[in-house]
C-alpha cells in the first residue's frame, strides 16, 4: 500500500550546468501532474511525463527543474570586430600624430591584445540532446526516492486502517450480540400492543394481524445489514492486503459501510444497539479520512 503523498529532491551538475529537482505529491481523486521545467530542453516533458505515468497510479504530482549555467565552458575568445576597430584607431591615430611631427612609439601585439574588448568569454552552444540524457538519468534514482516515501507513509496507513477495521468487525458482533437481546423486550412490547388492541376491539381480523407483525419484525430486522457489514470487512481487509493501488475501491467501500450503519441505526428500536451503530459510523468516518490518503 502507498499514500499519495510524497516528496523528493536531487541535484546534479554536468555540461557548465548546475540543477536541483523538486518532486513531490498531494492527494487527489485522479492521477494529476504538473510540470515546471525549462521548455527549451527539447523533449524534457515529454519523457518525465512517460516515466512518472507508470511510476503513479493516483495523485496530483508535480515536479519542477532548477537549471542555471555554472560556467560557459569556452574560455577567452578574440573578438575580430574588436581587434579590426582597435587597429583601424590606432592606425589613424598614427596618422595624426606623424601630420603634426610627432613620432608615437611601436606598438607590440601585446599592447593590442589589452585593449578592452578584444578577449571576452566564449559561449560554446549547449548540446541539448546530451544535456537532456544526463539530466533523465536522474529521473529514476528520484521517483524511486519519491516511492520509498510514499511507501513508508503507505505501511503507516496500512496499520491504521487494520486496527480500524478490526474495530468496525468488533462494534458489528457486538450489534448482533444486542439484536439477540433485543428480541425478547421486542416480543414482550408486541405482546403488550396486542392485548392493548384485542382490549379495545374485537374486530381485530388474525390475519390482519399476523400481516402487520410479520411487517414489523421486517422492519426492525437487522440481520442482512449485519452480515453485510462483515462482507465488508472481509473486503476491506482483502483490499489492504492486496499490494497494488486500492484507493478508489476502499472509497466506494467506505460509502458501502456507512449506508449499512445507517440503516442499522434507522432500525435499531434499542437504546443498546442505536450507541454501537453511532460508535460504527463514528469509526467508518474516521477511515474514510485515511483512505483518502491511499493511492
Amino acid at each position: 500500500m502507498k499514500s499519495m503523498t510524497g516528496f523528493a529532491s536531487g541535484r546534479g551538475e554536468a555540461m557548465g550546468f548546475g540543477w536541483a529537482w523538486d518532486l513531490r505529491a498531494v492527494n487527489s481523486k485522479g492521477f494529476d501532474l504538473r510540470l515546471r521545467v525549462p521548455d527549451w530542453v527539447e523533449g524534457l516533458e515529454t519523457a518525465l511525463r512517460a516515466s512518472l505515468g507508470k511510476a503513479v497510479a493516483r495523485g496530483a504530482v508535480s515536479v519542477s527543474l532548477r537549471l542555471n549555467r555554472v560556467s560557459s565552458g569556452g574560455g577567452l575568445a578574440l573578438n575580430t570586430e574588436a581587434l579590426a576597430a582597435t587597429i583601424e584607431a590606432l592606425l589613424q591615430i598614427e596618422d595624426t600624430a606623424g601630420a603634426k611631427g610627432l613620432s608615437l612609439a611601436p606598438l607590440t601585439a601585446a599592447d593590442v591584445l589589452a585593449a578592452r574588448g578584444i578577449y571576452e568569454a566564449g559561449e560554446v552552444e549547449t548540446d541539448i540532446a546530451g544535456l537532456l540524457k544526463v539530466l533523465m538519468a536522474d529521473v529514476p534514482g528520484l521517483i524511486q526516492a519519491f516511492e520509498a516515501a510514499r511507501a513508508a507513509e503507505g505501511a503507516a496507513l496500512k496499520q491504521v486502517l487494520a486496527r480500524q477495521i478490526a474495530e468496525i468487525a468488533r462494534l458489528t458482533e457486538e450489534a448482533g450480540v444486542a439484536a439477540t437481546a433485543r428480541a425478547a423486550g421486542q416480543a414482550e412490547a408486541l405482546r403488550a400492543a396486542i392485548e392493548r388492541v384485542i382490549g379495545v376491539s374485537d374486530a381485530v381480523e388474525p390475519a390482519r394481524l399476523a400481516q402487520e407483525l410479520a411487517l414489523i419484525a421486517v422492519k426492525t430486522d437487522v440481520t442482512e445489514e449485519l452480515d453485510r457489514l462483515l462482507a465488508h470487512v472481509a473486503q476491506a481487509r482483502e483490499l489492504v492486503e492486496a499490494g497494488e493501488p486500492v484507493g478508489r475501491r476502499l472509497d466506494f467501500l467506505m460509502q458501502e459501510f456507512n449506508r449499512e450503519a445507517n440503516t442499522l441505526c434507522s432500525k435499531s428500536q434499542s437504546t443498546e444497539l442505536t450507541r454501537i451503530g453511532l460508535e460504527l459510523k463514528t469509526v467508518i468516518e474516521q477511515m474514510r479520512e485515511q483512505v483518502q490518503n491511499v493511492e
